[in-house]
């Protein structure tokens, strides 16, 4: 793991932290394929159940680093598509791995970084944390993480918070849906910390399985929703049924 990103195993948790804290843990591409990395990792981890994403400093993650679009020219666009394409993956990877993942927001988190903080399946901010998605008054467009922010709050509120670009408060987010829950700022950690805990205590399969389902039915029509969550009822019984019987 780089500087950018550490990696810390706290029994079957994995805390991975961003680490620019000078930056605001602004998204550069060593950050952001450190991201991406880092999760694929856990996943991968055998003794691994599930993830804290939390960050150094008074930021969680204030968005790209814009200091290197100065190299995003028209002059390079393979260099542009190349970085769209490796942020796009990391929004993505936080859906199609299997292992929970919990975002304990420390800061600011706006632009993508208000994208990464509400990427996870679970989201804890302290009370000081600010949110937004300011891309428009620098005139950017919150591109990446509109699709998961519609998903959060619907169309409506959705479409208010990226035209206004307005920052907002952690109680806000949890009243929009955007966060799960707001502590007190000393208690962050403890709190995402206590709930990875009991998420990695669960059995390994059957928390993995919960997500990829909960995943898979989401944005789906009803019956087609009830037909998958059926297979993988019949599946799960199955195995359970067989691992008592392998037990007896």
């Amino acid at each position: 793991m780089t500087n950018v990103l550490l990696s810390e195993d706290i029994g079957a948790v994995r805390r991975l932290t961003m680490n620019r804290p000078d930056k605001l843990n602004a998204l550069n591409n060593e950050l952001t394929a450190a991201l991406l990395d880092g999760l694929l990792a856990a996943d991968a981890a055998s003794h691994i159940n599930a993830v804290i994403l939390t960050a150094t400093g008074r930021g969680f993650c204030v968005g790209a680093d814009v200091t290197e679009f100065k190299d995003m020219t028209a002059n390079n666009p393979d260099i542009a598509l190349a970085r769209g394409a490796l942020t796009t993956k990391l929004h993505a990877a936080f859906v199609q791995i299997s292992v929970p993942v919990i975002c304990a927001i420390n800061g600011f988190a706006v632009g993508g970084g208000c994208g990464i903080a509400v990427a996870g399946d679970m989201a804890i901010a302290c009370e000081s944390a600010k949110f937004g998605y300011p891309e428009v008054k620098r005139g950017a467009v919150a591109a990446v993480v509109m699709s998961n922010l519609v998903r959060h709050v619907g169309r409506k509120m959705a479409y208010e918070l990226v035209a206004l670009g307005e920052h907002f408060s952690a109680e806000e987010a949890r009243k929009l849906g955007l966060i799960n829950r707001v502590v007190p700022d000393e208690r962050l950690q403890a709190e995402a910390l206590g709930i990875a805990q009991r998420i990695a205590d669960g059995e390994r399969h059957a928390q993995r399985a919960t997500k990829r389902l909960f995943h898979r039915v989401a944005d789906m029509k009803l019956l087609d929703a009830l037909e998958i969550g059926r297979d993988a009822n019949m599946i799960m019984r199955s195995y359970t049924i067989r691992g008592t019987a392998k037990a007896n």
